[in-house]
């Protein structure tokens, strides 16, 4: 056999069902269950999807049977498609997944007997604010591994910075201190991490998983100790307050998410858009990469491997350590223990769906974003579904992304593996 047909036939895969065609016959069989299952149970009562950020707005009126069945048809084509030609997977399951939730939407609405209509606006607002501490954890995420440093932390990072920003805002009287102290917090428990991980060279997933349980169990003694005992001393800090646009915040649908928000939706995206343009378009994120890609190269040329990485690690814990304030200072007011409840293993996830590029980071964080708020509008309607099953709804997202749609990526070739300059 010559070379070139060798090559050839290397280059052919080797089977029909890739993982593209797998995914297809998955969606396919989803469709089915929404076209069968959500068309029998669903009414001929209209379900509205309103424009605006209430009910009493003007909007889309489907019947529920009609609709579940319509998008569940839309469904099972867009998964054929994907099974027959194995091309245009991002499309073609995203169209599979939205013509699915609106099948669902369809059936839930029309036997809704609180409320047939979804105000649009103020799911996604819902989904933006949700969002928010998975854009600042993922972005502390990317910024760790993309110099060589895994960051399975982001959960403590985010609880420290919850802690600290609640403190710290009660105890000055000023959010804006409470933030800067979150960031401060953040990266205490990041400098943690990096001392382990890259002086001690100790694993550094196992670094990562000790100091979210370290970060948990010291929040919670201060918690009981400090802040239960004294409330108004030590744990009601001020609120952020809204800082809507004017005119922008009233566009329909997008403005409630993007123009009448906080400190914290504004600087998620001023967050995203600097670690974007510093990290392909400036020296630092050059040698940045070059650490997370090749350290000994990189030190070869001047680059002190150890110290940008230090650096970093400690940025990633300032951001999500800001990220995590959002719990304390705008979620709610005050702290309480394990008030994070899993959000940093979702930011995690985030920035692995978003193959650690900021922008990805962002968009995966929406998509986790938008099933929490899912989760809220289905439950306040009074679902027919558990609310049990309902508020496991972000975390299957979470599994179903990570393990379904994310597929081969990979990761920066130093991230993880410490460097020892020889």
């Amino acid at each position: 056999m010559t070379t070139s047909v060798l090559d050839a036939e290397l280059a052919v895969p080797t089977g029909y069902w890739t993982r593209a065609r797998k995914t297809g016959a998955v969606m396919t069989g989803l469709g089915l269950l929404a076209t069968i299952v959500f068309g029998l149970l669903a009414t001929g009562e209209a379900a509205r999807f309103a424009y605006g950020e209430t009910v009493d707005g003007k909007g889309i009126d489907i019947p529920g049977n009609v609709g579940a069945i319509l998008f569940g048809l839309i469904a099972v084509a867009a998964g054929v498609a994907l099974l027959v030609t194995g091309r245009h997977f991002g499309l073609l399951v995203g169209t599979a997944l939205l013509a699915f939730i609106v099948s669902a939407l369809c059936w839930q609405m029309s036997v809704s007997p609180v409320s047939h209509i979804m105000p649009l606006g103020s799911v996604a607002a819902i989904t933006f604010t949700a969002a928010i501490p998975f854009i600042f954890g993922s972005l502390g995420g990317v910024l760790c591994e993309r110099t060589g440093v895994v960051n399975v932390a982001i959960e403590g990072q985010l609880l420290t910075g919850a802690f600290f920003g609640s403190l710290f805002g009660t105890v000055t009287g000023s959010f804006w201190l409470g933030l800067v102290a979150a960031m401060v917090g953040g990266a205490l428990l990041s400098a943690i991490l990096a001392v382990f991980a890259i002086r001690y060279l100790v694993d550094q997933v196992v670094v990562g998983i000790v100091l979210n349980v370290f970060a948990g169990g010291l929040t919670a003694f201060f918690y009981e100790q400090v802040m239960r005992p004294d409330t108004d001393a030590y744990n009601f800090p001020e609120r952020v307050p809204t800082w809507p646009v004017p005119g922008l915040s009233e566009i329909p649908v997008l403005g409630p998410a993007l123009f009448n928000g906080t400190i914290f939706s504004y600087g998620s995206l001023i967050a995203v858009a600097v670690v974007t343009l510093t990290l392909f378009r400036t020296r630092w994120g050059l040698r940045t990469r070059a650490v997370g890609e090749h350290p000994a190269a990189a030190d070869t040329v001047g680059i002190r491997v150890l110290g940008l990485r230090y650096l970093n690690v400690l940025i990633a814990g300032a951001v999500a350590g800001f990220g995590g304030a959002y719990f304390s200072l705008q979620s709610t007011t005050g702290f309480s223990k394990y008030m994070v409840s899993g959000a940093g293993f979702i930011a995690l996830a985030a920035m692995i769906f978003g193959r650690w590029n900021p922008v990805g980071a962002l968009l995966a964080s929406l998509f986790f974003g938008f099933f929490g708020a899912l989760t809220s509008f289905l439950i306040g309607i009074s679902s027919p579904i558990p609310s049990q099953f309902l508020n496991m709804l972000p975390y299957v997202a979470t599994i179903f992304a990570v393990t379904g749609l994310v597929g081969r990526v990979r990761a920066p070739a130093a991230d993880g593996k410490p460097y020892v300059k020889g």
